[in-house]
């Protein structure tokens, strides 16, 4: 029959055992929600820790704005009807003589194709001369040479073609079905129908952010953007340069989710519980649904707001604390806005060290096995 001390010898020694283990560190994801309430500024730390409601979900959903200034939006769409430099042009000159300044034998008509107008203005015409052509119409500029070569033809018929030139040009590059250089033409002389020329774009139309770069001036959309606001579609000048991509903002996510990484963003307003869903989730039995903290260098007048202060100067490192078991917990974090940069961060649940605890003593090692283990 046992003692009574043989009976407690075991319990004992599994009770030195957890107080050995718990003052050893045990494998874990990150800092638990203490360690990380001691770094903040009450504890002389260097962050403010903020518990997130509805004023604090408000003063901070700011998503950066994009869109185009006036100077794009109310430029007029290019015409047929007025000529500027880089413009081709096509002339048909026809004379009513069997034997023209222009025509050939047997003919009465000449053509002249791509006469280019030069960066003054100007084109050459036979016999006609150095002739003003930008600033015209293509009647205007047919009048011109009809009185030129009248002098020297009896009769003359000139018919002005304004095709296509270097100066109506606009390039397109990156996510688009075709790269290249598209002419402003009728049915291409805003940016959505240019857009289509080219194929549209290639990548989730979500995310897909257009750049239009004019000389020292460029202006950036959400290609969704472009059809729901009629005002985004701008008129086209020549030489503009229009670049589509993916959205390029991301978060990190880390601790006690499903994935630990860098996250691009999806969509083009992200909250702080889409950011969950998108990493997998919580872990069940090893995620902390009152520690989900997102951290981020606020700037001075949001985080001034945020703590209801108005000496903050600069960016403040701000760390904002979900609860997910309030009873508007879930409505909160689905309110909170994501930003480029964040980083959320999931503590791991007491009930997770505990049961790596339980595992050391009780798996297939020795105890102090296990315990030499966790301390080489």
């Amino acid at each position: 029959m046992k003692s009574v001390s043989d009976r407690w010898a075991m319990p004992i020694a599994m009770l030195a055992l957890v107080s050995i283990l718990g003052a050893c560190t045990l494998p874990r994801v990150g800092p638990n929600k203490r360690e990380i309430y001691a770094g903040s500024v009450q504890k002389e730390g260097d962050a403010y820790i903020v518990s997130v409601n509805d004023r604090v979900t408000r003063a901070t959903a700011v998503v950066p704005a994009l869109g185009f200034d006036r100077s794009f939006q109310n430029a007029a769409q290019l015409t047929s009807d007025t000529i500027r430099p880089g413009d081709i042009l096509g002339l048909t000159i026809w004379e009513n003589v069997d034997d023209g300044l222009l025509a050939g034998e047997a003919q009465n008509s000449t053509i002249l194709d791509e006469v280019q107008v030069d960066s003054a203005g100007f084109i050459f015409v036979p016999y006609a001369g150095r002739i003003r052509a930008a600033g015209n119409t293509p009647n205007q500029l047919r009048e011109i040479i009809t009185a030129k070569l009248e002098e020297q033809t009896p009769d003359p018929q000139v018919q002005v073609r304004r095709l296509a030139g270097d100066g109506s040009t606009v390039s397109l590059v990156g996510a688009v079905g075709a790269q290249g250089i598209y002419p402003i033409e009728r049915p291409t002389r805003t940016l959505a129908s240019m857009l289509a020329r080219a194929g549209g774009v290639t990548i989730q139309p979500e995310i897909a952010q257009v750049t239009v770069i004019r000389g020292n001036a460029q202006g950036k959309i959400w290609f969704q953007d472009l059809f729901d606001n009629p005002k985004l579609d701008i008129a086209l000048r020549g030489g503009d340069r229009i670049l589509v991509e993916e959205d390029q903002r991301s978060f990190t996510a880390l601790g006690a989710t499903r994935q630990q990484a860098r996250i691009p963003f999806e969509t083009q307003d992200m909250s702080a519980l889409e950011a969950i869903a998108q990493v997998g989730g919580l872990i069940s039995v090893a995620s902390d649904p009152t520690g989900v903290f997102i951290f981020r260098n606020e700037p001075a007048e949001i985080a001034g707001q945020v703590l209801g202060r108005t000496d903050m100067q600069g960016a403040q490192r701000m760390i904002y604390v979900l609860n997910l078991t309030e009873p508007n917990g879930l409505f909160v974090a689905r309110d909170f806005v994501i930003r480029d940069d964040d980083t959320l961060y999931v503590t791991e649940a007491p009930y997770a060290q505990w049961t790596k605890t339980i595992s050391l003593i009780s798996g297939g090692l020795t105890p102090f096995a296990n315990l030499a283990t966790l301390t080489n």
